[in-house]
């Protein structure tokens, strides 16, 4: 594997706010500490997340925490372009992020999982997958125009919320990352969202949305058989996005990343 590679730029691309904090943003504070740069969206506005507030109080709201978030690990903070539960895999969205994804050049992507309990997840995975894919065609059109970029990215797609798929079948990650150093980071992002501790108690019956959030990390760290808390990682195909070896993320995270021994 190659290990040769100077920090460029971690790209974190979720669904709705709260969603990198939940199961992606140990690994991206981990590789801003690292040196990389962290990049930060969230597709949707997250419109559909309460049970109290208009549509548009709820996007301000929720809006307003998301940046909150980006900003205390200092992530450049990207806009959403659609309302919950508006994610779909077609090209007016496939469009947008695509100019999104060549504008900041990343060579890292963190993602969600291809297999979620959520149809908006699922579709943002891959939508990204996509957008990045078509980075260097200088036939596809973006919005807006944006030139090609030629750049290697690696694609990570993160354990599913639940760490099940929409079928209840657990998802087994290719490796784990000890985020034990973090996870009061990780939490105090995840803290920003103040609007959905609410929504989450009221919808799915949450007793606490921090205590959940750790939870599931301390249960990937069991399952590492390593680490105290972790998150789980499944590495996209090289094919259409660089060399086979080219592993920037566990090269730059070293000893805190083991390998399933599963695998």
């Amino acid at each position: 594997m190659s290990t040769d590679h100077a920090p460029g730029v971690a790209f974190a691309i979720a669904a709705h706010p709260d969603d990198i904090e939940f199961m992606m943003s140990g690994t991206l504070i981990l590789l801003g500490r690292a040196g990389w740069k962290p990049h930060y969206m969230n597709i949707a506005t997250g419109s559909c997340g309460t049970v109290t507030h208009s549509r548009d109080e709820i996007v301000r709201v929720r809006t307003e925490e998301a940046r909150a978030a980006a900003a205390m690990i200092g992530a450049t903070f990207h806009d959403p372009i659609v309302d919950d539960i508006d994610i779909f895999y077609e090209k007016d969205q496939l469009a947008r992020i695509g100019a999104i994804v060549r504008e900041v050049e990343p060579e890292i992507m963190l993602l969600q999982s291809p297999q979620d309990y959520m149809e908006d997840h699922m579709n943002s995975s891959r939508l990204a997958v996509t957008a990045a894919f078509c980075r260097g065609m200088r036939n596809f059109p973006t919005d807006p125009p944006t030139p090609p970029t030629t750049q290697n990215v690696a694609l990570y797609h993160g354990l599913p919320y639940g760490l099940q798929d929409q079928l209840r079948r657990p998802i087994v990650p290719d490796f784990f990352v000890d985020v034990s150093d973090v996870i009061g980071a990780k939490r105090d992002m995840l803290a920003c969202h103040k609007s959905q501790k609410e929504w989450l108690d009221a919808s799915q019956g949450l007793d606490s949305y921090l205590v959940t959030m750790e939870s599931m990390c301390e249960e990937v760290g069991r399952l590492s058989g390593r680490f105290r808390y972790a998150e789980g990682w499944r590495r996209h195909s090289h094919m259409g996005f660089g060399p086979e070896d080219y592993d920037p993320l566990t090269a730059a995270l070293g000893e805190r990343v083991a390998w399933n021994s599963r695998h």
